[in-house]
């Protein structure tokens, strides 16, 4: 799937800001229904009695926002993990992912935001501090009277941060492993996007992740230390003001502007058993190399094999055929040196788990004079152990292909359609989508063998997105970018390329667009393919 979403549960903007007479400031007011969220720093803007220069009349504005991570149930990233819905620790990547709220008041440029780990002491699920039900973030006249709802100077009702203005780590120089990250805004008006991963595997400190445990308080978005004003806690903080930075919140009417956790991985399964070539002079070792799957399905389920589960060893070994070419017979065929093979003549390579149910291997093969076609048999056992047979599960069938050298420099065009795809789906399943790709304009001539139909071409490197049709939205962008976690690349298996998509992170009662990039080696870039697939969603 290589891509899931998750929406905020809780968010608020806490302030010491002054109110519109200039003398009493907001520390106990609340915006935890507001529909947006906002950082700024005010140097100097009003001097009352209580405030005698203008580094005692600083005003800042922070934001709190927690997420699902943690609470064993469905729908957190915990729950999702123990599921196998999203892979293990070091195999994902997570990013917080804010964004711009226009507005008409001004604008700050360069500048850097902060996201940080609240470390509220108080025990909550889910966040710590309350979110409250205020709204007015001009006048601040929600006020929690200490009850309901955290602001500058409390948690909840009776508790109060340690600090005002929130706890979080590091606030005081005192670096408690990396839970804090920075992003800088040039224009004023990007959206936020950090890669927060450390954080949330310590949420959720499952199985295989070395960073140790923490509790889930959400995170603290605030103006870097050197951008918020000078004051007698911050003396190297800015005399200049940087006012106003706004984000659409949790509530926003906008679907696709409301605040994400978004979990990315590699889920790109590349079988090949459509496209497995005999080992050639011409390509490099791990070219030579071919990636075959065994897909264990039980009544319609994935399930993995119980001798093996998902840390014993399966083996494959190649055969060739009968008499008569339709099954596999003699002996297991020799295999070269590379991936599940160690000694060179080897018969077995050895494989192992992919995902549930899902195993795979990988073979480089040289083949012998007129073979057409060779047999995967897969069982259990080991190499060192000599019973490399021990039960057998599966027996496959390829069709061995010869890499070849061209006369000029390819640079193909291709014809892609989605073959199953449907008028509607509901935002309730997770959908695959399969690729019928062919090369453009093809057409068999009297030198080649015509068919009534091309083969189906595997692109290796294919990416999608996901737009909405009214105004072209990137609701889920390529995946392309050096800088990614191949999260939209497709996969492929002897059937052609496909992608699966989490229907949640799209918006009910809308039309969307799937369009395609491959990559084009000849030139050494990515080509964005012409046809575009539609289809709606509803809930």
């Amino acid at each position: 799937m290589g891509v899931k979403r998750y929406w905020a549960t809780k968010d608020n903007t806490i302030t010491n800001a002054y109110k519109s007479n200039l003398s009493t400031r907001a520390t106990g007011s609340n915006m935890g229904a507001s529909d947006i969220l906002e950082v700024f720093s005010i140097y100097g803007q009003a001097v009352s009695a209580s405030a005698t220069t203008a580094m005692s009349s600083s005003e800042l504005s922070r934001i709190l926002i927690a997420f699902p991570a943690t609470g064993g149930y469905d729908g957190t990233i915990g729950y999702d993990r123990d599921q196998g819905t999203i892979p293990a620790s070091g195999s994902v990547k997570f990013y917080l992912k804010m964004f711009n709220a226009p507005h008409s008041q001004t604008t700050p440029r360069n500048y850097t935001l902060e996201v940080a780990a609240v470390s509220s002491s108080i025990s909550s699920s889910e966040g710590g501090w309350a979110e409250g039900y205020g709204l007015d973030m001009d006048e601040y006249a929600d006020l929690t009277y200490d009850k309901t709802g955290s602001n500058w100077l409390r948690i909840d009702e009776g508790t109060a941060w340690a600090n005002e203005g929130g706890d979080w780590y590091d606030r005081l120089g005192t670096t408690l492993g990396n839970f804090h990250y920075q992003t800088t805004f040039s224009t004023g008006v990007e959206d936020l996007e950090v890669d927060v991963t450390p954080l949330v595997e310590q949420w959720i400190n499952s199985s295989g992740q070395t960073l140790g445990e923490k509790d889930n308080h959400g995170f603290m978005i605030k103006l870097s230390g050197t951008f918020e004003a000078t004051s007698s806690l911050n003396p190297t903080g800015s005399t200049n003001s940087f006012y106003t930075k706004k984000f659409f919140g949790k509530t926003s009417e906008f679907f696709f502007r409301r605040p994400i956790l978004e979990a990315r991985w590699d889920s790109t399964k590349k079988d090949d058993r459509g496209s497995f070539h005999y080992s050639s002079s011409l390509a490099p070792g791990e070219d030579n190399l071919n990636t075959i799957y065994f897909y264990n399905y039980v009544r319609g389920k994935l399930r993995d094999v119980p001798e093996i589960g998902t840390t014993g060893s399966i083996m494959v070994a190649l055969y060739s055929g009968s008499s008569d070419n339709d099954a596999a017979s003699g002996s297991a065929l020799e295999l070269s040196v590379g991936g599940g093979v160690s000694v060179a003549a080897q018969t077995y390579s050895t494989g192992g788990w992919v995902s549930t149910g899902i195993y795979s291997a990988s073979v480089a093969f040289t083949g012998a004079a007129g073979l057409t076609k060779v047999w995967d048999v897969w069982s259990s056992g080991t190499i060192d152990a000599g019973n490399h047979s021990k039960n057998q599960f599966h027996t496959g069938t390829i069709i061995p292909q010869h890499l070849s050298a061209s006369n000029y420099n390819p640079s193909p065009r291709f014809t892609t359609t989605i073959t199953n795809l449907r008028d509607s789906y509901s935002r309730r399943e997770t959908a695959r989508f399969r690729l019928f790709v062919r090369e453009r304009d093809w057409n068999p001539n009297i030198y080649t063998r015509a068919q009534t139909t091309p083969a189906n071409q595997l692109i290796d490197s294919a990416s999608y997105r996901i737009y909405r049709v009214t105004d072209n939205l990137d609701v889920i962008p390529y995946g392309t970018a050096s800088s990614t976690y191949r999260h939209t690349h497709l996969s492929f298996d002897v059937s052609g390329n496909y992608f699966d998509l989490d229907l949640e992170a799209l918006q009910a009662d809308y039309a969307y667009g799937i369009s395609f990039a491959y990559y084009n080696g000849a030139i050494a870039s990515w080509v964005e393919q012409p046809e575009t697939f539609k289809f709606r969603v509803d809930e």
